[in-house]
């Protein structure tokens, strides 16, 4: 019975992660839908939270009562500039990226954020680079990997590979798309990298957060809440049109609920549920599962082409974030390991009696 549990848990939080990447994937493919028909990059996350906010705050509120800590000033503050970097930079340089690349190498970007937030602690200090060590010399090795492999998309795009003229839906003809929409690549990967900094910026900001505000539903809240505020600021300059807020589709009304139930919904509770069963490593390992199923959804439904240069890039971001999270199980292992070493020989009797005879010599002489 103990082994047909154990196996039973690991089916489910395996079926949790196919399901949260399923997800995200398809919040990349919408995503690129939405832009595609017209919805505005500054309406489309504001509904977003708007939905996201109106679905976590009853819980957080209901759930989280015994566990929040009475708020100040500088805390509001840091929840602000939260969802400055979580919300409002990283969302609105996904759309961005998304609007001039394409979404599976957003996705293929995604994979460099554990190298970028590597390299962030390590400059403020949070992290300790040791290349003396194994673990050290990966974790760099794989900053190096990904950061390479960011490059080469933005700057090589090189042969075609994949290419489907003919697309499923008629919109997403190659032929329907003007001159002012072409894709600027290299612009759409600019704009992806700012949406990976700005995402670990907000992951290195968050961790000391969480430790003065650990009601994590509390916290998610408030940083949408101010995302929201920091998008209707935007709006006020950037989308002044009113007809960009109506909502005149079923396709338009389908992509901000999908972006508001499922991309923070249903994927913060499976993100959730996994790193509390499977550990944030083990969840991280799954990435790259995301990117071919953004891959295969693009190709099939978008008709999306696929560059050599972006599958070099992948692959050596991909090398990168498995270098980094090998690097930080090992250095976490051999911490623990050199923890239960000083605990045995503070509780062995027999080192007791050598300090102590050491100590008496010392005195003697």
């Amino acid at each position: 019975m103990g082994k047909e549990s154990i196996v039973s848990e690991k089916m489910k939080l395996l079926l949790s992660l196919i399901a949260l990447h399923f997800c995200f994937a398809g919040f990349h493919i919408v995503s690129r839908v939405a832009l595609n028909i017209g919805v505005s990059k500054v309406a489309y996350p504001v509904y977003r939270n708007i939905i996201a906010l109106l679905l976590l705050s009853p819980f957080a509120y209901f759930l989280e009562k015994k566990e929040r800590p009475p708020l100040t000033f500088s805390l509001l503050l840091q929840f602000f500039l939260l969802a400055l970097m979580g919300i409002t930079a990283n969302q609105g340089f996904y759309l961005l990226g998304l609007y001039y690349a394409s979404p599976t190498f957003a996705s293929a970007m995604q994979n460099s954020v554990p190298a970028i937030t590597f390299l962030m602690a390590s400059a403020l200090r949070l992290e300790q680079i040791n290349i003396a060590r194994r673990y050290g010399l990966a974790k760099v090795l794989g900053t190096i990997a990904s950061v390479g492999g960011a490059t080469v998309i933005t700057l090589y795009r090189g042969p075609l590979l994949l290419h489907q003229s003919n697309s499923t839906v008629g919109y997403f003809m190659e032929e329907e798309i003007s001159p002012n929409k072409m894709q600027n690549w290299t612009w759409g990967c600019i704009y992806l990298i700012g949406h990976c900094l700005s995402w670990a910026g907000w992951l290195v900001f968050k961790a000391p957060v969480l430790k003065k505000y650990p009601a994590k539903l509390t916290l998610t809240s408030f940083t949408c809440f101010f995302g929201l505020i920091q998008f209707l600021v935007i709006a006020v300059f950037a989308e002044t049109d009113f007809n960009h807020w109506k909502i005149q589709s079923i396709e338009e009304l389908f992509t901000m609920l999908y972006a508001g139930v499922v991309a923070s919904g249903i994927v913060f509770s499976l993100q959730t549920w996994s790193i509390h069963k499977g550990g944030p490593v083990f969840v991280a390992v799954f990435q790259p599962l995301q990117t071919l199923l953004v891959a295969i959804m693009a190709f099939l439904i978008l008709g999306d082409q696929l560059y050599s240069g972006g599958v070099i890039g992948a692959v050596l971001i991909m090398v990168g974030l498995y270098l980094v999270l090998w690097g930080k199980t090992e250095e976490k292992n051999v911490a623990k390991d050199e923890d239960t070493l000083k605990q045995r020989l503070l509780n062995d009797p027999e080192s007791k009696d050598i300090e102590e005879g050491d100590a008496a010599e010392s005195n003697a002489a």
